[in-house]
C-alpha cells in the first residue's frame, strides 16, 4: 500500500512536528459516541490535568440534529462518559472517552442501547457472564470496491485467502497490524486477528470480557479501526454481505459462557439454554444487524435466517458448541447469527435477557 498512501505518509510526517510539542499540562480528551446509523462520532475537549477516574470527566453535549439523534428544534444531546482509554494517536496523558447519549429530559437517547444492556448486566451480575466477539470486516478502496481486487472484477475463488500469507492472498496487512497495536496500547482486550475467507476481509477478536465491558471494548475497537484506516486512505465496511454471490459474508460471532456453563455439568446447562434461544429466534434476529438476510442463507458457513439450529462443531448452525466443550462437558457456545454491523450492546443484552429473563 506504500504507493497509494504516499501522500498520507508525507502529511503525517509534517503533523508529527506539532504532535511532539509540549502540551503544558493540558490533556486532550476525544469524546466518542455511537450515532443513529451504527457508526461512531467524536470531538475533542481540553482538560486541565490528567484523569485518574471516569468520575472526573465532565458531561458534554453535541448537536443531535446533525447526527439524526434529535430534532432541530430540540437538538442538544448530552454525552455522559462511561469509560476511558489511553489515546494511541496523541499518546501521553491524552485519552479516548466512550460516552452514552442522553436527551435533555434526562432519559437515554433512543439510540443509547448501552443503558438497557447495562441494567441487565447489573441485575444478573451473579451469573458471571463472559463474552467474546469476533468482528469481521472488509477493507474497501475509495471507490467502494474491496481493496486489492481487480477494478470492477474479481479475484480467484475462495480457498487460499483464509489465514493466508503472501502477495495476492492477503491485502492491507499494514492496516490490520496498526489497528492491532493501537488496540493493545489503548487497553482494548483484543485477543487475536486473522485474514478471512473472502480476500480483503479480516477478523479480530475481542474478549473474554465480563458484562458491559464487552460492548465498551468492541465499540472502541471499531472507532480505532476507522481511525487507523483513515490514515491509510482506506474505507472500512461492516456490511454483512459486501459482495453478492459466492463470497462469504461478514459476521460478529458471539461467544458466551456463565458460571454455570463453565462448571462441571455445564453442557447440560447449555443444552437447556438452546430451547430458550429457539423460542426467541425471531427476537434475536431483529437486533442482530441490518442486511443479515443476505448473509444467513444456510450457505457459506451460516445457518438459515428462518430456522434455529445448533450442534457440536457445526458452522452451518445458528449456534455452534465447540467440540472441546462437548468433550469436557462444560465451557461456552458461539452464537453465529449476529451480522458484522450489529450493535454489541443489543447482542449481549438480549442474550442475557433470553438466558436469565428481563428486569
Amino acid at each position: 500500500m506504500a504507493s497509494e498512501s504516499a501522500t498520507v505518509v508525507s502529511n503525517t510526517g509534517n503533523l508529527m512536528k506539532y504532535m511532539n510539542l509540549d502540551q503544558r499540562g493540558r490533556v486532550q480528551a476525544e469524546y466518542v459516541w455511537i450515532d443513529s446509523n451504527g457508526g461512531t462520532r467524536s470531538k475533542t475537549k481540553t482538560l486541565f490535568k490528567p484523569v485518574t477516574s471516569v468520575d472526573e470527566l465532565p458531561e458534554w453535549n453535541f448537536d443531535g440534529s446533525s447526527t439524526n439523534q434529535a430534532p432541530g428544534d430540540n437538538s442538544d444531546v448530552y454525552l455522559r462518559p462511561v469509560a476511558y482509554y489511553p489515546d494511541p494517536f496523541r499518546q501521553g496523558d491524552n485519552i479516548l472517552v466512550l460516552c452514552e447519549t442522553w436527551d435533555a429530559d434526562g432519559s437515554p437517547n433512543k439510540f443509547n442501547y448501552r443503558h438497557d444492556a447495562n441494567r441487565l448486566m447489573e441485575a444478573h451480575a451473579s451469573e458471571g457472564f463472559w463474552f467474546g466477539l469476533e468482528q469481521e470486516y472488509t477493507l474497501l478502496g475509495t471507490d467502494g470496491w474491496p481493496y486489492g481486487w481487480p477494478r470492477g472484477g474479481f479475484p480467484g475463488a475462495q480457498g487460499p485467502y483464509y489465514c493466508g500469507v503472501g502477495t495476492g492472498k492477503v491485502y492491507c496487512r499494514d492496516i490490520v497490524e496498526a489497528h492491532y497495536r493501537a488496540c493493545l496500547y489503548a487497553g482494548i482486550n483484543i485477543s487475536g486477528i486473522n485474514a478471512e475467507v473472502m480476500p480483503s476481509q479480516w477478523e479480530y477478536q475481542v474478549g473474554p470480557c465480563p458484562g458491559i465491558d464487552m460492548g465498551d471494548h468492541l465499540w472502541m475497537s471499531r472507532f480505532l479501526l476507522h481511525r487507523v484506516a483513515e490514515e491509510f486512505g482506506v474505507r472500512i465496511s461492516f456490511d454483512p454481505k459486501p459482495i453478492k454471490g459466492e463470497w462469504n459474508g461478514a459476521g460478529l460471532h458471539s461467544n458466551v459462557s456463565t458460571n454455570a456453563t463453565r462448571a462441571d455439568g455445564g453442557m447440560k446447562v447449555i443444552e437447556a439454554v438452546m430451547k430458550k434461544f429457539e423460542a426467541r429466534h425471531v427476537e434475536h434476529i431483529a437486533v442482530y444487524g441490518e442486511g443479515n438476510e443476505e448473509r444467513l442463507t444456510g450457505r457459506h458457513e451460516t445457518g438459515s435466517i428462518d430456522k434455529f439450529s445448533y450442534g457440536v462443531a457445526d458452522r452451518g448452525g445458528s449456534i455452534r458448541i465447540p467440540r472441546q466443550c462437548a468433550k469436557d462437558g462444560k465451557g461456552y457456545f458461539e452464537d453465529r447469527r449476529p451480522a458484522s454491523n450489529a450493535d454489541p450492546y443489543q447482542i449481549t443484552g438480549i442474550i442475557v435477557e433470553t438466558m436469565c429473563g428481563g428486569i
